[in-house]
């Protein structure tokens, strides 16, 4: 078998509809758009959801509740979790990531006190909780650039 002998079996590949280049390409005239009305025209068409003046699903639904624009999206592990790190490594973003705990940063890290770690490490991430803190803090561990 040779690769320059290669093609698509038949049938597979279909040729690209070419709208608007004359007559004698079958799409010629109209554009296959029909004849006149708001869909012919350039710009035509209605914007999404409009339901031809009927009232929209949108507006016909009930509303509940608020969304906050301004809501920050805070990823959160917790202290049993940075157990997987060894003893005196420092902690940050990067070692989150690359260990899996963290999928994406998002608007910020805090660290949790859910569990017990008995052994110093380093920590530099965004946030933490007091009681986190204090169960790193007296493992002889430190916290660094915490708001």
């Amino acid at each position: 078998m040779n690769l320059s002998s290669l093609k698509p079996p038949e049938g597979s590949r279909k040729k690209r509809k070419r709208i608007g280049r004359g007559d004698g390409s079958g799409h010629g005239g109209t554009s296959t758009k029909g004849h006149k009305g708001q869909n012919a025209r350039s710009g035509g068409g209605v914007r999404p959801g409009f339901e031809g003046g009927q009232m929209p699903l949108s507006r016909r639904l009930p509303k509940r509740g608020f969304r906050n624009p301004f809501r920050r999206n805070i990823v959160i592990i917790n202290i049993d979790q940075l157990k997987r790190f060894p003893e005196g490594s420092v902690i940050d973003r990067t070692a989150l990531l690359d260990a899996g705990l963290v999928k994406r940063i998002g608007d910020g890290i805090k660290v949790l006190g859910k569990g017990n770690i008995d052994y110093p490490i380093s920590l530099k991430v965004d946030m933490i909780s007091r009681g986190a803190r204090d169960k790193i803090e007296a493992a002889g561990g430190s916290i660094v650039g915490v708001i």
